[in-house]
């Protein structure tokens, strides 16, 4: 089911009551992202436990696993780019746990005050060395309460099996991300001065800044599950999108340049030169032998040594004719792109959509209100 579809659809189980509580909570979550959470978590968890117990010869029959990896699965699976799914937050929010639960298990014999104890110091200990995960508390619980098995295996219990789970299950995370459409370890994508002066970028001149979402954060006073670089980008993207419903639809089609001025890959650099400068250009598409669009060439990329184009060009930046023109409005005021190549499905230039097309299509769009309003 498509994204929008399935929105619709929730919104409409969400207005009933009787369902209203079934109704998934994670923002931006699709059936997709679940169904390969699912996936994730299936082949990851019999992994772990399968590898751990080969690797310290249980043999097959005998998986060496620990309760809290389920819950570590859940959020590596199913919320990849929370803080509190990230490696070092598996990794270390388990083990440092699992070493405090153990340290108190040894000290206090009291079972009912040894485990809140022993949470408490866990959750004080992942703060301090960042790397907060809530099954880390789960790991102190079971090192305090998992009997003589974890008595007698000591401190090493923290290591095999708490930290090999770990180590393990996060590997297969990586590996499984890298097909799953999410960037595992997760990144936030700060916005950044390209030009190396002490100027805000573009994007930070207008609109609100990173000290206004602290100052948010601190008017609400809760704690949210979202990296701080993440909000600042999704507020971003916000703003765009209600800016681009309040100009109405333009394609990129409809503002292209269609005699797209491009260049061989196996062209010899002189010959990029001279086409830029003899069209006044900023950025050039370059295509190969079946015209299909492989890289940009400019002025900045022809400054270094390089015997054929193919050799300096960077990526080029693409786009469907039929997707919205103020879509372009993020990588077209990054400070690096100066033009988007229209492609078709065969990644065949059909147009080219520079800075001045696009700041000439919004301020027509501008005017058009204008004249509607008065």
């Amino acid at each position: 089911m498509p994204p929008d579809r399935q929105y619709t659809w929730l919104q409409k189980l969400s207005g009933n009551r009787q369902f209203k509580l079934f109704v998934p909570v994670l923002a931006g979550a699709t059936l997709r992202d679940r169904l390969m959470a699912c996936c994730g978590a299936l082949i990851g968890i019999g992994l772990t436990g399968l590898l751990c117990a080969i690797g310290y010869g249980r043999g097959f029959d005998m998986p060496l696993l620990v309760a809290p990896m389920g819950a570590s699965a859940v959020l590596l699976f199913a919320v990849p780019a929370s803080p509190l799914a990230q490696p070092w937050s598996i990794i270390g929010g388990n083990t440092i746990s699992a070493l405090v639960g153990v340290a108190v298990a040894r000290l206090i014999h009291e079972p009912v005050l040894a485990t809140g104890i022993a949470v408490a110091l866990a959750i004080g200990a992942m703060s301090l060395t960042r790397c907060l995960h809530p099954p880390g508390g789960a790991a102190a619980l079971t090192a305090v309460l998992g009997g003589p098995s974890v008595a007698s295996t000591g401190f090493l219990f923290a290591l095999v099996p708490v930290g090999l789970n770990c180590v393990v299950l996060v590997g297969f995370g990586w590996l499984f991300h890298k097909f799953s459409r999410h960037a595992y370890p997760h990144r936030s994508s700060p916005i950044v001065q390209t030009h190396g002066t002490s100027d805000l970028p573009a994007q930070l001149r207008v609109g609100f800044r990173t000290e206004d979402v602290d100052a948010a954060l601190a008017d609400l006073g809760e704690t949210f599950d979202i990296d701080r670089g993440d909000l600042d980008h999704l507020l971003r993207r916000v703003e765009l999108r209600a800016f681009e419903r309040s100009q109405g639809f333009v394609s990129c089609a409809d503002i292209m340049s269609r005699d797209v001025i491009r260049i061989d890959e196996n062209a010899e650099p002189p010959m990029a030169r001279a086409l830029l400068l003899e069209h006044a250009v900023r950025s050039l598409p370059v295509v190969d032998r079946a015209a299909r669009v492989v890289g940009a060439v400019g002025l900045r990329e022809l400054s270094r040594p390089g015997l054929r184009v193919r050799d300096l060009m960077s990526e080029a930046r693409t786009v469907a004719p039929d997707a919205p023109a103020l879509r372009l409005i993020d990588p077209l005021t990054d400070g690096r792109t100066h033009a988007v190549v229209v492609v078709d499905a065969n990644r065949r230039a059909v147009g080219i959509v520079t800075q001045t097309d696009l700041l000439a299509a919004i301020s027509r769009s501008r005017d058009s209100s204008s004249a509607k309003v008065a």
